[in-house]
């Protein structure tokens, strides 16, 4: 092997290495330029990008403006205004502290600022293009700094492959400003995409407005407030109702000394919060601002600064867990995330002997005459959740299509009880036979979903009033990608005005579930995997998605009628040794297994 020889890099090299720690994809540049307006003051911003980002990004605010004689300096690596020693990093409550931002951004891309002070007659005019100042000249200009970038990453084109398409960029670049948004609420944002205006959000005070700008109208309705001081930390947070729970952490804002951060450690401590009070692999949105003492927390460790490291990070973990916890245990509607609804005229812990006996037999009057019969049904409902066991319709009837009645493998089986509220157990022969439910149900599910398919849609089950649904801008940039698979499902979903959607119909075979958390979580699951692969791929993903909605979950007691068309079901169909995401749906005990744990064998 040939030995290679040290060299020092040029100079053009090591900025476009370094460019690329920083500037990863469009929303880079975005987040780099709006933080850079905030650090100059800035109370109004004009942000627009084209096709995602990836064709120009504009970033115009009123802020104090760049004097002449520091224009060129911008584009220098490691230029800043912000610290003089190394001291700073820890007293700095700005953002571009590392001097990389411009450099960067002109390293891979085309950029030109137009800016002027107050006082100034005139503006300055400068342009630079792979770091290097092509141009400064004189101009008319407003207050304030307008920065303008395009070819981006034209210098490295192989950066641009791994771009996604032009929603999901624009996806990403909305993200960062929401999190800047959420953090700077005295600060004007409007943002246009392609010349339309895409999210437009006023300067306010209140902090709890602005967060409803992000999460929505019915914000105060859904989230609870909670604030609180420990030592010299600070914790104002917004938490949503267990009951308003997503499927992925993409609505989980975390903010240190009102810097937005991904971090894991508040992430644990948060969910540790709600340990007991929502269901695995479930996820709360959150808004949590913790400020402490800059001396406290070391901002210096990750290039893009979206990282930081605390000084006592034990004595945080337990302020931030604790202050979650006791806002959920006395949150003014937490109950119904936990309890089922009595029924009409029966309060609960009201001294009614048999209102327990009474809640399992409408549960199970609801379970057995299935999704035609509407008796009842409104009592395990409350704003569109579900509560208490409801099954999904299709398990005991079936609508056109009668079960298979030939005698199988499933239907022959003994049953002989339920452990854990999860597993059927079997009797078969001389074996054991154990039945995973919510993972034989949601086998069922799927095969149904993908053999009622037709050239065109699934069947719909109309809703008598519309699922209204408020996304974040970056899941709703996102949905129009999502259309044309959730209307052959059997959706009905329509715009309704900014960042929101109207759910007028869902696919028949899902219609007991909740249309807000079926559609959130059809849509948070798109938002995630993105759109990648051949159509055939992405439907049944999303049909994998809702079968798993659908099935009937775990501590569900299911009646002996359900089980045995659970097993005819099971029997009707091709494939029914997994779920459709490939764990087993049941396990077999042969006698020799069972004599060999009882030392027979």
């Amino acid at each position: 092997m040939e030995r290679r020889k040290i060299i020092v890099m040029p100079e053009e090299l090591s900025s476009k290495i370094a460019a690329g720690e920083v500037i990863e994809r469009p929303s880079s540049i975005v987040k780099e330029l709006v933080e850079n307006s905030i650090d100059a003051g800035a109370t109004e911003l004009v942000v627009d990008i084209e096709k995602g980002g990836k064709r120009s990004i504009r970033v115009a605010d009123n802020g104090e403006g760049i004097d002449r004689q520091d224009v060129a300096l911008v584009f220098e690596r490691h230029a800043t205004s912000k610290m003089y020693e190394f001291d700073d990093i820890y007293r700095t409550g700005l953002f571009g502290f590392r001097g990389e931002a411009i450099n960067s951004i002109a390293a891979v891309s085309h950029v030109e600022i137009l800016t002027r002070t107050d006082g100034s007659l005139s503006g300055v005019r400068a342009v630079a293009e792979g770091a290097e100042v092509r141009e400064i000249t004189d101009v008319g200009c407003p207050v304030g700094t307008t920065v303008t970038v395009t070819r981006i990453f034209a210098a490295t084109p192989a950066r641009l492959k791994f771009l996604k398409r032009d929603a999901t960029e624009q996806a990403h670049c909305l993200d960062v400003i929401a999190r800047l948004a959420l953090s700077h609420s005295g600060i004007r944002m409007l943002v246009r995409a392609d010349g339309r205006e895409v999210l437009s959000i006023p300067q306010t005070d209140d902090t709890a407005q602005r967060a409803a700008f992000i999460f929505g109208k019915d914000f105060r309705k859904r989230f609870l407030s909670v604030q609180g001081s420990r030592g010299s930390m600070h914790l104002k947070a917004y938490l949503s109702h267990p009951q308003f729970s997503r499927s992925n952490t993409r609505e989980m804002f975390f903010f240190v000394n009102s810097r937005p951060v991904r971090d894991t450690f508040l992430h644990t401590a948060v969910m540790a919060g709600y340990r007991h009070v929502m269901e695995a692999r479930r996820y709360p949105a959150v808004v949590l601002h913790v400020d402490m003492p800059p001396e406290d927390v070391d901002i210096n460790v990750h290039p893009a600064k979206s990282e930081v490291r605390f000084q006592s990070p034990r004595e945080l973990y337990g302020f931030v867990s604790d202050m979650v916890a006791s806002a959920l245990a006395t949150g003014p509607v937490n109950e119904h995330a936990q309890t089922p609804v009595s029924p009409p005229g029966v309060e609960k812990d009201a001294g009614y002997p048999h209102a327990g006996d009474v809640l399992k037999a409408l549960r199970r009057y609801t379970i057995s005459t299935g999704s035609d019969k509407k008796t009842f049904k409104g009592v395990f409902q409350r704003h569109g959740v579900p509560h208490g066991p409801v099954m999904t319709p299709g398990l005991y009837d079936s609508p056109g299509q009668e079960p298979g009645s030939r005698e199988g493998f499933f239907s022959s089986l003994q049953y002989l009880g339920q452990i854990a509220g999860t597993y059927l157990v079997f009797a078969s022969g001389d074996e054991l036979v154990l039945l995973d439910q919510h993972a034989a149900h949601e086998r069922v599910l799927f095969e149904r979903l993908k053999n009622s398919r037709d050239d065109t849609t699934l069947e719909s089950q109309h809703l008598l009033i519309p699922e209204i649904i408020t996304l974040n801008p970056a899941v709703f940039s996102r949905f129009s990608e999502s259309m044309p698979l959730l209307q052959e499902a059997g959706f009905i979903v329509e715009p309704y005005g900014e960042n929101t959607i109207a759910v007028k119909a869902v696919p028949t075979l899902l219609s007991q579930v909740s249309p807000a958390l079926l559609i959130t979580d059809v849509i948070d699951e798109f938002s995630t995997t993105g759109t990648a692969g051949n159509i055939d791929g992405r439907r049944e993903k999303l049909y994998i998605l809702l079968a798993c909605r659908g099935a009937v979950k775990a501590n569900t007691v299911l009646s002996d009628a359900e089980i045995s068309a659970l097993c005819r079901e099971l029997d009707s169909i091709s494939f029914a040794a997994t779920c459709p995401h490939g764990r087993p749906l049941l396990v077999r005990i042969t006698r020799t297994e069972l004599e060999r744990m009882f030392k027979r064998a």
